[in-house]
């Protein structure tokens, strides 16, 4: 990487920083290259290392940069492509290898936004499911489910273990329940700590926040908070209103 001098630039410094950072990103580094530490980079780009840190940040954002613990700020590899279907969810645990893989069940009280959601008491337990998503062998998302207990009424009739064991019950017994449909939120979020731990990132790292209310019966059948990774994912919504995150790579060639 050059020096360069940015006192005459009009635009915000580190937005034109971000610009030539990224440039030499794809000319001068390797995936998973260490970058200089950030003394060395202000020195060299003549910038205040809070510039320099704005422009870090904002590149991670976009996922190009990856900050990992112990380890420093790499450049980050193509995103991950994986695709978030609105259509009906298999409950029941069939489906691609690729996909939700349960971590563990509580039943505890949910949060009061969410119990507002579910339309149940305030302290009225639900079913908590935790989940991992994970393509090619990589963690991309963690998953809050929220079962109320009357949308699996059969499920206290059941001898279910704690854990995984009895997460994929309550993924059976929703599934039996079936749905009439579904709405879906996206928002930019930081990672919490333990979603930032599963997914090896650093806590309040940015992340996609996707939010989907399952309906069934003309209410609420359960509701899930989904982590992504923001460095990994890109979420694209399609012609057929299917929602689907796709590589880096394939963006640039779009372009």
């Amino acid at each position: 990487m050059g020096t360069t001098q940015l006192e005459s630039v009009q635009e915000p410094k580190y937005w034109h920083l971000k610009t030539v950072l990224s440039e030499a990103l794809d000319s001068d580094f390797a995936v998973g290259e260490i970058l200089p530490n950030e003394r060395e980079l202000a020195a060299r780009f003549g910038v205040a290392r809070a510039t320099l840190r704005q422009a870090l940040e904002q590149l991670e954002l976009e996922g190009r940069l990856q900050r990992r613990r112990g380890v420093g700020t790499t450049v980050a590899p193509p995103r991950v492509g994986v695709a978030v279907s609105t259509a009906q969810r298999d409950w029941s645990g069939g489906g691609p290898a690729e996909a939700w893989q349960p971590v563990d069940c509580a039943v505890a009280v949910a949060p009061p936004s969410v119990a507002a959601v579910l339309d149940v008491e305030a302290e009225e337990p639900v079913h908590i499911v935790r989940r991992i998503r994970v393509t090619n062998g990589q963690a991309v998302a963690a998953e809050l489910l929220y079962v109320p207990s009357s949308s699996v009424p059969e499920l206290s009739a059941i001898d279910a273990p704690s854990g995984p064991a009895r997460a994929r019950r309550v993924l059976r017994e929703l599934h039996r329940l079936g749905l009439d449909g579904q709405d879906r939120s996206v928002e930019l979020g930081s990672a919490r700590v333990d979603d930032a731990k599963e997914l090896d990132r650093l806590p309040g790292a940015p992340v996609l926040v996707v939010t989907t209310r399952y309906l069934a019966a003309g209410g609420t059948a359960a509701l899930s908070v989904a982590t992504y990774r923001a460095d990994t994912c890109r979420l694209t919504f399609g012609d057929s209103g299917d929602l689907e995150i796709s590589h880096h790579d394939q963006e640039r060639q779009a372009s």
